[in-house]
């Protein structure tokens, strides 16, 4: 019990040193909003024992010096006098006021039975007053990358209006910007089908294929249109051009196999040479397993039938009428089923060929139904391509 005692207290001091070297460590690197959270969660408990006092002394080192660090920072850029730079004031007060927030909860502090007594400020006025000058000075940004009408300008112009409006909500109507930002920005595909094959293609597979709700993508900038709309400009061309329907013929194949096995079939008394029946030394006849050997002709049969589908995902600019480019898609769609039939005796099978004589034979599917049941695969290759496609042009 000592020894356990002994090894808690020894693992608690080591746990404490490592925790004061770190933090002593993060701030003698400049991280001293690390060693101010480091030494807060040190303080969440027991803050008062003596043991946490290197902690206090920590955090207040800390925190001056981060202060110092931050109201140098702030000096320096409204010196400069550039609006660009009212956002990193902004976000500079931001800081300064969570860092005190966040020291307040786990006052009152002390060191050495006295108080401690830093230096917080009240930054509300400086937050609001910098909080309309970045939005102000952004908003004209957002605007003018909004009306070059370019499309990459109005994804940048609508980071710059999602930015008013988590920190300045609806200011100056950021919302209606925002949307027109988010249309403006966004490519429109038209995406259809082309059979090269001279074959029918089930409508319901070229239905299922261009049913783009079903993919679950989910594509902020992209908008996917199966059936073309007159009011929007088309800036792509996504075309699934299938170019071979390969379908194997109907396959059964069939083999026959003498299955046989001895098996426990009852029991039987044992006998002697002279046929007696045997008894053991309490005088009870002996009994045995009576093993008999089972024969039967097994036939087993294969049904089997496949499906291919070949084709081609092209790009195409429309504003350009340029190929962008080609992926090559293939899918493929197997039919096989097994089924068994015996004479003779069933207890000659194992598990497996058991089974077997329980399924029975099955009608081949048709072309079409072939042909549609690809669908699935071909849908997850075509998905793949156009999230592999849109994160390459991203």
């Amino acid at each position: 019990m000592k020894k356990l005692l002994l090894l808690s207290v020894l693992i608690s001091l080591l746990a404490s040193c490592s925790g004061r070297k770190q933090i002593e460590k993060a701030i003698s690197h400049g991280n001293y909003d690390q060693a101010i959270n480091d030494a807060l969660q040190k303080l969440e408990n027991n803050k008062d024992k003596k043991r946490k006092q290197d902690y206090i002394v920590m955090l207040e080192d800390a925190y001056y010096k981060v202060l110092e660090e931050d109201l140098q920072d702030v000096a320096h850029l409204k010196k400069d006098g550039n609006p660009e730079q009212y956002k990193a004031i902004y976000e500079i007060y931001l800081d300064l006021d969570a860092r005190q927030n966040a020291i307040k909860r786990v006052m009152p502090l002390q060191i050495n039975g006295v108080n401690l007594d830093l230096n917080f400020n009240d930054y509300s006025s400086e937050i609001v007053d910098y909080r309309y000058k970045t939005s102000d000075y952004l908003i004209d940004q957002g605007i003018t990358l909004l009306d070059s009408e370019d499309k990459y300008n109005a994804r940048e112009a609508y980071k710059l209006f999602s930015y008013i409006e988590r920190i300045n909500p609806n200011f100056e109507e950021t919302r209606s910007l925002m949307a027109e930002a988010h249309q403006k920005g966004t490519d429109y595909v038209m995406v259809s089908i082309e059979n090269q094959t001279n074959q029918i293609i089930p409508q319901e597979l070229e239905a299922d294929l261009l049913n783009f709700d079903t993919y679950g993508l989910d594509q902020f900038w992209t908008v996917y249109h199966a059936q073309q709309i007159s009011e929007v400009n088309y800036d792509y061309a996504m075309q699934l051009q299938l170019k071979q329907i390969n379908i194997s013929p109907e396959q059964v194949n069939s083999k026959q196999e003498l299955k046989q096995k001895n098996i426990i079939d009852g029991w039987e008394y044992q006998t002697d040479n002279n046929g007696n029946v045997m008894v053991d030394s309490l005088g009870n006849k002996i009994k045995i397993d009576k093993i008999v050997n089972v024969k039967a002709r097994y036939f087993e049969t294969n049904q089997f039938k496949s499906t291919q589908v070949v084709g081609e995902v092209v790009y195409t600019d429309l504003k350009t009428n340029q190929t962008l480019d080609a992926f090559a898609i293939h899918s493929e769609f197997v039919f096989e089923h097994f089924y068994a039939t015996i004479r003779g005796d069933e207890r000659a099978l194992n598990n497996q060929e058991y089974k077997l004589t329980r399924n029975n034979r099955l009608h081949f599917p048709s072309d079409a139904q072939m042909v549609y049941d690809t669908g699935e695969d071909l849908k997850l290759k075509l998905k793949n391509i156009i999230s592999s496609y849109r994160m390459r042009r991203s």
